[in-house]
């Protein structure tokens, strides 16, 4: 029932969720406890995730917790096609493979929904949409969903307005353990790694125009100063521009901010924030790419319209010959450049994420019948303990409070 481009490849893909689980600690200990307890059992769980080596662990920790679990993925360019066919040989049905056409990529969450999940967890939101507009048969049985990015929570919360959401929707991208870690440790690495394997460009000494503040433009700058690059920002929002100029970058509109830049990255989570006019003023050999979820935050399509010529000339690397005699090279075709040319987050921060993620459908369970149909962050209690058990793989150790502290810090009486 499962469809993957190459079953032949599972034998690597065993090997590489191999070394993701060493380095998957937290995520780990979440599952041994799953595989005592079962918490999942007699229920199914449908994913629309990036089907990579961290994916499957996370796959295999529902399977401990009893789960009946069917995936795909989220973006037609970020799955691993060995783990996709690893993974189908685990009992998982995984509908995915890389470069999938629009048909099947809706072929394929609607054979997700065909499961009849009872959880669903998402990555940009594409699954609970497609439930809400065009199956809402899948509704009925359904406790809630867990959504993993920013981008689909903007839409979760837009749902919300409109009134439109049936069922809860947990924002695991909300907890600490995973806007603070995964957006910005791991969207600054791993969007540096599909940069570097398409372009092997220097970055120092070069300006870099990251597009949005939010946590994963913070953790691209970062990433970009430290490689010796000067950083350009570009913001719709005071307060992210603020702390751009606070942490040392220049702050320009991007209709500035196109004449100077070397390489520019997207991360906004929004619309046609590089258009064609900016575009026309991009230097010859300029680069660009995007780390937000979509492949729309750069106008691909008047790109396009406008090149003359466009050649693939690197490790998904096109170039795109304008009709001014210039040279614009895009990273990825748009989309997540750091999966789609390179292997996504690190497996350390992913195991964060996934704790989050496999808790959230626990929290689903145990409070069923019992949550709104709105957009609900974990209790930090569970972000804590999510920390406590990285801190623990780590081999490290913190203090406790004192009986004394503890008092003091719930007390108001005492002063100066």
């Amino acid at each position: 029932m499962s469809y993957v481009k190459d079953p032949s490849q599972a034998t690597q893909g065993r090997l590489n969720l191999e070394i993701a689980e060493k380095r998957m600690g937290a995520l780990q200990a979440v599952r041994a406890r799953f595989e005592k307890e079962k918490p999942f059992a007699g229920l199914t769980i449908g994913m629309a995730l990036h089907v990579t080596k961290e994916t499957g662990i996370l796959v295999r920790t529902l399977k401990a917790g009893g789960a009946k679990v069917a995936i795909t993925g989220c973006n037609p360019l970020s799955t691993q096609d060995d783990i996709a066919a690893a993974l189908a040989e685990e009992d998982v049905l995984v509908w995915a493979y890389k470069g999938e056409s629009k048909e099947d990529y809706y072929k394929f969450l609607n054979a997700v929904i065909d499961q009849k999940p009872d959880i669903t967890i998402d990555d940009g939101c594409d699954l609970v949409t497609e439930i809400h507009t065009k199956r809402k048969d899948a509704l009925g049985k359904l406790i809630g969903g867990c959504e993993e990015t920013t981008t689909g929570i903007i839409r979760l919360h837009a749902m919300v307005k409109d009134g439109v959401l049936k069922c809860p929707m947990i924002a695991v991208n909300d907890n600490k353990t995973k806007h603070l870690m995964d957006n910005y440790y791991g969207t600054g690495q791993s969007t540096f790694d599909g940069i570097l394997r398409s372009t092997n460009l220097l970055i120092a000494g070069k300006t870099v125009v990251v597009l949005g503040y939010g946590s994963c433009g913070k953790g691209v700058a970062m990433r970009a100063k430290g490689m010796g690059a000067q950083v350009i920002v570009t913001e719709v929002d005071n307060f992210a521009a603020l702390q751009a100029v606070m942490d040392g970058h220049r702050v320009m509109r991007m209709s500035e901010a196109a004449a100077l830049g070397d390489l520019f990255v997207t991360v906004t989570g929004n619309f046609h924030v590089i258009r064609m006019e900016h575009m026309d003023k991009m230097r010859d050999g300029s680069v660009v790419c995007n780390s937000g979820h979509f492949d729309n935050e750069i106008d691909m399509v008047s790109l396009e319209k406008n090149a003359k010529r466009k050649r693939r000339v690197r490790h998904y690397l096109d170039e795109y010959l304008l009709k001014s005699g210039r040279v614009l090279y895009v990273a990825g075709e748009g989309r997540l450049v750091n999966l789609a040319s390179a292997e996504g987050h690190p497996s350390e921060v992913m195991s964060l994420s996934f704790c989050g993620q496999a808790l959230a459908c626990e929290y689903l369970v145990k409070h069923r019948g019992k949550l709104a149909n709105e957009v609900i962050t974990l209790p930090p209690e569970i972000d804590d303990d999510i920390s406590a058990l990285q801190i623990g793989t780590m081999g490290l150790s913190i203090d406790t409070l004192t009986p004394e502290q503890v008092k003091y810090l719930g007390s108001w009486s005492e002063g100066t």
